[in-house]
């Protein structure tokens, strides 16, 4: 062993891997520097469990001379008996090392040595990764080395690992606070907050297209239904719309009972107005569809659904509001209301997309003029469009 080389490295990952930080390819710096240091690695695994309502955890996969392999697994892997029989469960579940040499019969236990003797492993060993706050996560070290891993080379792995934890740990705590802003916040807002932006008042204008929309016939729903079975309705329901808004630029965010506010930047300096504002009704058809196709079974009788969205272009105040400590990054302003109001129009026209006269100034094509209406809290009456394939 070069000591030498191991407490260089050990002392890169204590001064935060600067030269890799932000990047993947810390897994294959450590083990080429292992290699170095006399560390004769075949394949290294690090699996680290993350706070998202969807993904387990994440996997980084390095072998020499290869890139680093990165993947995710969801929830299902713990009811997954590969995952049971695996040394990384007793790693996850008890905190503890497991060492398993391929020539040693009590190895055998284990399904994944079968696969990796057939890829001439000699020496498999999980050893524990923890955090500070408690939680335990994993990392796997294996060689093809003749007799496996001398107890010389496990106690250099030992010694890497405990660094590498705290490195993992704060990478992972600043991953964490990124994907928990952008689940509950959404992405634009998240990056806002991280950045800084987190001081009350703290507001920017922006040009942006708004798109509101509620459930119809919800509170009738709520009234019959038990809540567990409408927390599922609406999960599903919201869903419709979710994926069609986000992968057209729209960033979702509030939920407001069984309402939804998105809105779509406009980059006034761009002049992207029309394609925004396209972008949007794609995403309207594309969840009214949705909504349509969307059946839940109750007892005997199968539910369908309805919904309206309003789509408005304006002027919006976006940041946080709120009072005290308690803030919420949001959008606010006229535009905001008459998107409001207008979706309320929508719902005693019987429409499922409705429009101002601006959006549908901006998107023409396809809109039929529904009227004006009077629109509560504005002194001007507001014209109204509905898309002419719809009847009420």
């Amino acid at each position: 062993m070069d000591s030498l080389e191991l407490q260089k490295l050990i002392d890169w990952l204590i001064d935060g891997a600067r030269s890799v930080v932000g990047s993947p390819q810390w897994l294959s710096e450590i083990g080429e520097r292992l290699i170095a240091a006399g560390v004769p690695l075949w394949r290294t695994g690090v699996f680290v469990r993350t706070l998202h309502p969807e993904i387990f955890g994440r996997n980084f996969i390095w072998k020499p001379g290869s890139e680093v392999e990165i993947g995710t697994v969801d929830f299902k892997i713990l009811d997954s008996p590969d995952f049971h029989n695996s040394p990384l469960a007793i790693v996850f579940l008890q905190g503890l090392e497991v060492r398993a040499r391929v020539d040693d019969p009590q190895s055998g236990r284990f399904p994944i040595i079968a696969d990796l003797r057939a890829e001439g492993v000699t020496d498999y060993i999980a050893l524990p990764i923890l955090f500070i706050d408690g939680s335990i996560h994993a990392s796997s070290w294996t060689t093809k080395q003749p007799g496996g891993f001398t107890e010389v080379q496990l106690a250099a792995l030992r010694s890497v690992v405990k660094p590498l934890a705290r490195l993992i740990e704060i990478v992972s705590l600043t991953r964490t606070a990124s994907l928990l802003l952008d689940t509950y916040v959404g992405n634009r807002a998240g990056e806002r907050i991280l950045g800084g932006q987190i001081r009350r008042g703290h507001t920017e204008t922006m040009n942006a297209a708004i798109w509101l929309s509620d459930l119809r016939g919800f509170t009738a729903l709520s009234d019959r239904l038990p809540a567990e079975t409408v927390v599922d309705i609406l999960n599903q329901y919201f869903d419709c719309q979710v994926d069609a808004i986000r992968k057209r630029g729209g960033e979702v965010l509030k939920y407001m009972g069984d309402g939804l506010l998105a809105v779509f930047p406009i980059d006034e300096y761009v002049g992207d107005e029309q394609q925004v504002c396209s972008r949007v009704l794609e995403a309207a058809h594309e969840s009214r569809a949705s909504v349509a196709d969307m059946k839940y079974p109750i007892g005997d009788a199968v539910e369908q659904f309805r919904f309206g969205v309003a789509l408005h272009v304006g002027r919006i105040l976006y940041g946080n509001i709120g009072g005290g400590n308690r803030l919420d990054f949001t959008c606010i302003g006229p535009a905001v209301n008459l998107a409001a109001r207008l979706e309320k129009i929508a719902s005693n026209l019987r429409r499922t997309v409705v429009a101002s006269e601006g959006f549908a100034g901006i998107c023409r094509g396809g809109w039929s003029d529904l009227g004006e209406f009077p629109v509560a809290g504005f002194a001007k009456a507001a014209r109204v469009y509905g898309l002419i394939d719809e009847t009420p």
